[in-house]
């Protein structure tokens, strides 16, 4: 397969295009919210706007999946290997699949062939914290649509991969990047930013989707103004929900965190978009007192003003670097006669939570790993019941004044899940959580801002808690709060998971497989070697009356970056940089 390079290329093979009879129609509103019932496209991040990961697809199943094999694989090429976090999209036979450093690839899904590549040029003062990752397109009309490591929008024509439109979201000289896929809601493409470890100020904003006009911007962290665009006149819409230094001291706020780093799910039933903010900054809580809104939180977000609806704080006034962006995921159940609108999430914190998608009430919450040290538990609204003497020390009072009173916190800073998407079946009513089991050393320092360095006031080292394994893919009741099987893994799992109607669970591992268990039982039923560590999302498709599974693989991201002694334990696993594509024999 030919492979182009160069600082900046978009490489379209229409021959190969016009050979392979591919005709590609334009994406709409309609298809998107559809998409967890349209089994022939994946057309948004997580299959359909709420983030289920669940397919309607039963063809590979249980009894079947034994016999699925691999049947083409696309290699990323070049020395641009690392993390590879992309979850693919599929329309009308062809994939559109980001790599590592800004890339993104249109493939025939018939034959793997490469349609064309557009490979971003970089400056070389980007500053991602968790490796030059990318986690996937948007689509549509006829364009697809992702942000880059400096922090732009880009927009490419869906048929060349040439440029419609770019625009520049934040100042990466300040520490932003973006690295989550973008949504799409009513014609408006809705994107986060990265970059809280460098006391950036986070946001969600919308932009038109066929111009790149911007609609609306709303920051994250208290006491900074939203806006929102009429007629091209830009209008104050509020402060993020309260006046500056409410919940911070002094002048903390402007430089407060909070980044928006793992975008969103949608949910149409409330017009809500769910959105996860990170770390408030610094890592050194006792520079900040207070419960540092919206750091650390969920927000529902109105999709047309930007206007936050509600807010559900996870870890206020956070001081382990425990994040809330993680998914907050849309479903519903039955309970005494009535159904319940709700949203789940499973947290870094190491606690899954129920919440009231509606207005945010704390329904239920519950730990979904082994071991929470620095709380004692949830009280009657979710909030944590802090154990004190697992909070970092305060380094001035020390007898230095540079070190503070260490403390080993559990679950490590990575989480007890990290941004590795989950997934919920409509058939078994169980969430499938990849989680991991890990402790730290976390220690306090002093700090100050400066613009475009790092702004954590910290110091820890990662230690696994048990020998014979890290990671624990678990199936999870949200009723109930109880776990109803697990899978252990010897490496952290850093990929996210995939669930279908064939009563099956996929995911990967940093080993390099694919797995697929019952997901009633967890047993497992099938796995293949991929040659390098999975850290993607996998996906499901239908075509030509055929069931294929997809999933990228290429090991890097967070953990061989920060994961202290975890590293040490999985530093000999390979890089890589492919898709792999799999489906059933023909009968």
């Amino acid at each position: 397969m030919k492979k182009f390079s160069g600082s900046f290329a978009v490489t379209a093979l229409m021959a190969a295009m016009s050979v392979s009879g591919l005709s590609q129609a334009s994406v709409t509103d309609a298809d998107i919210m559809q998409d967890q019932k349209t089994v022939d496209d994946v057309v948004s991040y997580g299959l359909g706007p709420r983030g289920q990961r669940y397919s309607p697809l039963d063809m590979i199943n249980t009894d079947t999946v034994k016999d699925m094999r691999p049947v083409w694989s696309f290699s990323f090429g070049g020395e641009k290997q690392r993390g590879q976090e992309s979850q693919p999209m599929v329309k009308d036979g062809v994939m559109y699949v980001t790599a590592s450093y800004s890339r993104v690839f249109a493939v025939d899904t018939k034959t793997g062939d490469e349609l064309w590549e557009y490979n971003a040029r970089l400056p070389d003062g980007i500053m991602p914290c968790c490796d030059v990752i990318n986690r996937g397109v948007a689509l549509y009309d006829d364009l697809v649509i992702f942000g880059t490591l400096d922090a732009k929008l880009v927009a490419l024509n869906a048929k060349t991969g040439k440029v419609k439109w770019k625009k520049t979201i934040a100042d990466y000289k300040e520490g932003y990047s973006i690295t989550a896929a973008p949504m799409i809601v009513n014609g408006k493409v809705i994107t986060g930013v990265s970059g809280g470890e460098f006391g950036i100020v986070g946001k969600a904003e919308a932009y038109d989707a066929k111009t790149g006009k911007i609609l609306w911007s709303r920051p994250t962290v208290e006491g900074h103004m939203g806006y929102i665009w009429k007629d091209g006149k830009k209008i104050e819409n509020g402060i993020s929900g309260g006046k500056a230094g409410q919940t911070w001291p002094g002048d903390l706020w402007k430089s407060g965190g909070a980044a928006t780093w793992l975008g969103g799910t949608y949910d149409p039933d409330t017009n809500s978009l769910f959105i996860g903010t990170g770390n408030p900054a610094p890592w050194n809580s006792h520079m900040r007192p207070g419960d540092n809104l919206f750091s650390s939180s969920r927000l529902a977000i109105d999709p047309d003003t930007g206007k936050i609806k509600w807010h559900f704080q996870t870890t206020p006034h956070d001081g382990w670097d425990y994040d809330g962006v993680n998914e907050l995921i849309a479903f519903d159940y039955k309970e005494g006669g009535k159904t319940i609108k709700a949203a789940a999430t499973a947290d870094r914190n190491g606690f899954m939570y129920v919440l009231n998608r509606t207005n945010g009430d704390f329904i239920r919450g519950f730990p979904f790993v082994d071991e929470i040290t620095w709380a004692k538990g949830l009280d009657q609204n979710g909030r944590p019941v802090y154990d004190d003497t697992k909070r970092p020390g305060n380094p001035s009072a020390g007898e230095d004044g540079k070190k503070g009173s260490v403390v080993r916190a559990v679950p490590a800073f990575l989480g007890g899940k990290n941004w590795m998407p989950m997934a919920y079946s409509q058939q078994t009513e169980l969430f499938y959580v990849p989680s991991n089991e890990w402790a730290m050393d976390i220690w306090n320092e002093p700090t100050a801002y400066k613009k475009g360095a790092a702004y954590l006031g910290a110091g820890f080292t990662i230690k696994p808690i048990n020998d014979d394994y890290i990671g624990v893919l678990r199936a999870m009741d949200p009723k109930t709060g109880k776990e109803v099987w697990r899978y252990k893994n010897y490496s952290p799992l850093w990929g996210g998971v995939l669930t279908t109607a064939g009563n099956l669970v996929f995911m990967g591992t940093p080993e390099g497989y694919l797995k697929g268990f019952d997901a009633k039982t967890g047993e497992l039923k099938y796995q293949f070697n991929t040659g390098s560590g999975i850290v993607g999302s996998p996906i499901t498709w239908e075509q030509d009356g055929e069931q294929f599974i997809s999933v990228v693989s290429g090991w890097g991201g967070a953990v061989p970056l920060w994961g202290g002694e975890v590293a040490k334990r999985i530093k000999h696993l390979n890089q890589g940089g492919s898709v792999w594509t799999f489906k059933l024999p023909k009968s």
